[in-house]
């Protein structure tokens, strides 16, 4: 019985990840459309712009990574 239990909790506790990932994700699509409609404002349709592009994806992959080992670090701290 108390098996059951801890997979129902277990189920729920990565069922509620997955649904704030999902949440995440929708909002993280949202904000690289701003972006994106931004630096094509600024840049215009140029070479310009594939550039600006380039160099945000490398930002935002650059502060991903970052974030990831910082929040990696925190999660094992309260483990």
């Amino acid at each position: 019985m108390e098996n059951k239990k801890k997979l129902t909790s277990e189920f729920r506790k990565t069922s509620i990840n997955y649904i704030l990932a999902g949440f995440g994700l929708v909002a993280a699509l949202a904000w690289n459309e701003a972006i994106k409609s931004f630096l094509d404002l600024v840049f215009g349709s140029s070479r310009g712009s594939i550039t600006a592009k380039f160099i945000y994806a490398i930002i935002i992959t650059f502060v991903v990574v970052i974030l990831s080992i910082k929040i990696s670090k925190y999660k094992s701290d309260i483990e």
